[in-house]
């Protein structure tokens, strides 16, 4: 006769699968270039390169603090708390939510970047940030898997407090702005 799947595996499993399948659409989506439309729309309608500025470090704020809220939330304070060590109470789903919030933070970052072209002191600032945040591409699937270390989060943190110096630097100061766990899927 045959054994039945306890229902708590079957529930992991399918967990499992979708936020691979989340993580993965996250990864190429092309929500970062929204506000690409938006800029082009606002010239249409005689925005000043004076406000065009200002929107540009209003947006690298808005996205740098969503990339930094959610670095802290969900991968530096799980990792200290030791939420990732093999046998941890909740690590599975630690793991998943890590795995989310690295690809959203790269996905925000790399939106931050390009918002920081609109403003030529932040351009300037942010320039040399962009080889770290293209180490943070694997990352993602890194924390999923739970092989994640010491090294690891400490680049997500030294990528967001550069960012954050960077920011301040041109007078955009940035704050972290916790995303919602939705907000995390998209």
């Amino acid at each position: 006769m045959p054994r039945s799947v306890p229902l708590r595996r079957l529930l992991v499993a399918l967990l499992l699968s979708c936020s691979v399948l989340v993580s993965a659409t996250a990864c190429g989506s092309d929500y970062g270039n929204s506000t690409s439309s938006a800029s082009s729309s606002a010239s249409a309608t005689g925005t000043s390169s004076v406000e065009a500025q200002k929107f540009a470090k209003t947006r690298f704020v808005a996205n740098a603090g969503l990339a930094a809220g959610a670095t802290y939330q969900w991968i530096v304070k799980p990792y200290r708390a030791g939420k990732f060590k093999k046998g941890a109470d909740g690590r599975t789903f630690a793991l998943v939510k890590a795995g989310l919030a690295g690809a959203f933070t790269y996905n925000r970052l790399k939106a931050a970047t390009d918002n920081a072209k609109g403003d030529p002191l932040l351009s300037k600032a942010v320039a040399p940030l962009t080889a770290g945040i293209a180490s943070l591409k694997g990352m993602a699937t890194k924390l999923r898997k739970g092989e994640v270390g010491d090294g690891d989060v400490g680049a997500f943190e030294s990528v967001i407090n550069d960012i954050k110096d960077a920011g301040k630097s041109a007078g955009a100061e940035v704050k972290d702005k916790v995303p919602s766990t939705s907000q995390l899927g998209e």
